[in-house]
């Protein structure tokens, strides 16, 4: 399944429920950002597979709020679409294209040729631990004002920094617990 590809659609059919006024709860953008997570942890490290089964928790409880809501407010034809949508990326293999499309965005003051990821301090990995954990790995990294941790290197070590952190890390069954959120 392509999973940043339903996540896509998920996160279009948000923007689209609140630009109609709906109000979205926290619990569920919180949902689509830890899926978002762990489908870029998937993608540093495929041997973690406990981490599918995970994406497809969060994804499929977004999904249900946004069905129901949909239907609610908006009727069935509404939802249809955006059904056959989730359901055209599901069936498409999560290619390395729409990865790097996804990773492409500008950073001001980090070098091109290396990769980047943003990750948030939480109380299972707060930023002086992981200030520490980039220095040890020979990555670098710049703190942004609203609290996110920008690291970056070269990809080879970026990724192996990213096994070791979800490794460390290990999601639990419950919600909200990876110990590692995107912004």
């Amino acid at each position: 399944m392509g999973y940043l590809a339903v996540w896509k659609v998920l996160e279009q059919m948000v923007t689209d429920l609140r630009k109609r006024g709906v109000t979205v709860p926290v619990e569920i953008i919180s949902d689509l950002k830890i899926a978002k997570t762990a489908i870029r942890i998937l993608k540093a490290d495929p041997s973690c597979g406990e981490n599918a089964p995970m994406v497809e928790q969060y994804l499929e409880r977004v999904e249900s709020y946004l069905v129901s809501e949909g239907q609610r407010r908006f009727g069935q034809s509404y939802v249809d679409e955006w059904l056959e949508q989730r359901d055209q990326a599901a069936r498409r293999v999560a290619d390395d294209d729409d990865e790097k499309e996804e990773e492409s965005r500008f950073i001001s003051g980090l070098p091109r040729e290396q990769g980047w990821i943003r990750l948030t301090p939480s109380a299972e990995l707060p930023v002086e631990q992981l200030k520490t954990l980039v220095n040890e790995s020979n990555l670098s990294y710049k703190m942004q004002s609203n609290g996110c941790v920008i690291i970056f290197g070269p990809d080879a070590i970026l990724k192996d920094f990213v096994r070791r952190i979800a490794s460390k890390n290990k999601p639990r069954a419950e919600k909200g617990s990876t110990g590692v959120h995107n912004c």
